[in-house]
């Protein structure tokens, strides 16, 4: 029996022979383009995946070296347009792209065989709950141990290379084992179309021993992608339009809100152009924030049951029609559901079904495509709008702070709202930054992102890093809380090293605020980190970073008024202290 144990030498290509290949297609390619015949030498495995990527829009992948993607990596390195960022961790990676995904459309990761496979699949779960494709590949076993019942390092210690794509089985949508060659062009293609297609993460698993081997199957440059259109039922199409139509056109005070999934439907536009055919008031749902301007002339706010923006539950509530466009209705969402809700009132619209109250429901129908033809059948009703500016007061500003008064949440936040414009955009950590940088008011132009479905604490360091890289005409502001930062603060060192400007600011209240109000208790109480003299020691002397403590209002004001003016161009980490009301630790010292 075959006793031998993997090692890194089984990395390495042990033969060049080629088989001729099978000829293997994927639907989702243009047959009609020609492409220039490659390098015999670029003809491999790895230059093909990177020429894929870059076709479909990524320019920079995050990864974390490890002995069994080296190879695939050097690959990625060599592809003209392809930037190879290197992380602190597989999370962050992970997170990284999925920030990317955001702004992009689609995000990639590289990671190593099972050690950093599992490290990255929290970062992969929480995509795949906020409908974004990023692409994971994985190095994986040499093609060679398949079948031969040895033990491999980097595993359990079990003959068995399939824990890891087990794992990803349930939070990805399509996986992919690339351990021959023959099937190798077939399969990644078949993956990367699938994640455009589903906007859902998908895994690639290549063996290590393949990265370099050329193939004729590649030895072409790939033809770009042209993904079928996915098409609505005409006539299903139609019934749903006139069937909403008749259903809110006899209704006196309807309104609108739109849903997280306007992202994966494509359909923001969409439903701003019914927003504007129809006239009613516009509110979006927490999650939802940033994929509708704010500055639509009938936007009323967020609505989120009893943490809603001001007047605007009362409106949506009170509404005898609403239109939900891509909602989820979850525990954080309806605020432990307690929305006031009627489903009898309702219009659900989802990516691709239209359900009408207590009535039919309309399958193979676009979202998209749905609310571009209910536009044109709406009649305009402005009564819910018009309620809420008879309702409507300004909200007032909050009153300042005494000198040397410990920093209030509201005095921060409005120094915050100050700094927006279309040149920002404000990344906001789960946890107490959720409510507070909902009632940042966005101006056109701003983005703005958070992760409201999986709710990871420590996203927000990774999705910066990766939202900045993809967005570099942008300045990203992130607003995280200590006990987030402590999860991974590491790879601030890669948003330094990639040059970014972003501006963070440290939320140091003493621990898990949140959860201070969920349920408190000694375990919400964290060590207190000297957060700037550790980015301090992170920057090094390397780059350009500057950083700042700050205790009063004033300190706050000049801290934002250098990293906005002679600092605007270097990475600026703001430490703000906030007043510790919740604080245990009786020894704690700033």
């Amino acid at each position: 029996m075959d006793t031998g144990i993997g090692s890194l030498a089984t990395c390495k290509p042990t033969s060049n022979d080629i088989i001729n290949p099978t000829n293997a297609s994927v639907s989702t390619i243009q047959n009609p383009v020609s492409s220039a015949i490659t390098n015999p030498s670029h003809s491999t495995l790895g230059r093909h995946l990177a020429r894929r990527l870059v076709q479909i829009g990524v320019t920079d992948v995050f990864s974390v070296p490890g002995d069994f993607n080296l190879t695939l990596l050097d690959h990625l390195i060599a592809e003209p347009g392809l930037n190879l960022i290197g992380c602190c961790n597989e999370l962050n990676a992970g997170y990284a792209a999925d920030g990317y995904a955001r702004s992009r459309g689609v995000g990639a990761c590289v990671v190593t065989f099972t050690v950093g496979g599992l490290s990255v699949l929290n970062a992969i779960a929480g995509a795949y709950s906020e409908n974004l494709p990023v692409i994971c590949i994985v190095g994986g076993p040499n093609s060679n141990d398949y079948g031969t019942n040895r033990i491999l390092h980097h595993t359990i210690g079990l003959p068995d290379f399939s824990q890891e794509l087990r794992c990803f089985q349930t939070v990805t949508c399509y996986q992919a084992v690339v351990n021959n060659l023959e099937e190798a062009h077939e399969q990644i293609d078949a993956a990367i179309s699938t994640a455009l297609k589903e906007n859902k993460p998908v895994y690639i698993s290549v063996s290590c021993n393949l990265s370099a081997i050329p193939h004729p199957t590649f030895s072409r440059e790939p033809v770009p992608f042209s993904l079928s259109p996915k098409l609505s039922n005409e006539l299903g199409l139609e019934a749903a339009a006139e069937a909403a139509a008749e259903f809110l056109n006899k209704a006196v005070k309807p309104v609108l809100v739109g849903g997280p999934k306007l992202r994966a439907a494509r359909a923001s536009e969409a439903f701003v152009g019914l927003a504007d055919a129809c006239g009613y008031a516009l509110a979006l749902m927490p999650s939802a924030k940033g994929l509708v301007p704010e500055h639509h002339p009938h936007f009323i706010g967020t609505y989120w049951g009893a943490v809603s923006t001001a007047f605007c539950a009362e409106i949506v509530e009170s509404a005898d029609a609403y239109l939900f466009a891509g909602p989820i209705f979850n525990d954080y969402s309806s605020v432990g559901y307690s929305l006031l809700l009627k489903k009898e009132k309702a219009i659900i619209v989802q990516p691709d079904r239209v359900i009408i109250a207590n009535g039919p429901a309309f399958g193979c129908v676009l979202m998209k495509d749905f609310l571009v033809a209910l536009a044109k059948k709406i009649k305009p009703n402005t009564t819910a709008y018009d309620n809420y500016q008879r309702i409507f007061v300004p909200e007032g500003e909050p009153s300042s702070n005494a000198p040397k008064e410990p920093l209030r949440v509201n005095v921060l936040f409005q120094r915050i709202q100050k700094m927006l414009s279309s040149e920002t955009a404000v990344i906001s950590e789960t946890g107490d930054s959720w409510f507070n940088c909902q009632k940042l008011k966005l101006p056109r132009g701003c983005g703005y992102e958070f992760q409201m479905q999986y709710g990871s604490i420590g996203w927000s360091v990774g999705a910066t890093l990766g939202y900045a890289q993809a967005v570099p005409e942008k300045r990203v502001i992130a607003c995280i809380g200590d006990g987030s930062f402590q999860v991974t603060a590491q790879d601030v060192s890669t948003m330094l090293r990639c040059g970014q400007k972003n501006i963070i600011f440290l939320i140091n209240n003493g621990g898990y605020t949140i959860e201070v109000e969920i349920h408190d208790g000694p375990y919400n109480v964290i060590k207190n980190w000297n957060y700037t003299s550790l980015v301090d020691a992170i920057h090094n002397g390397e780059g350009k970073c500057w950083t700042a403590k700050v205790f009063c209002e004033d300190e706050l004001a000049e801290a934002i008024k250098t990293a906005t003016g002679p600092e605007k161009d270097s990475l600026c980490f703001i430490e703000v202290m906030m007043e510790l009301r919740n604080r245990k630790d009786q020894n704690y010292n700033p």
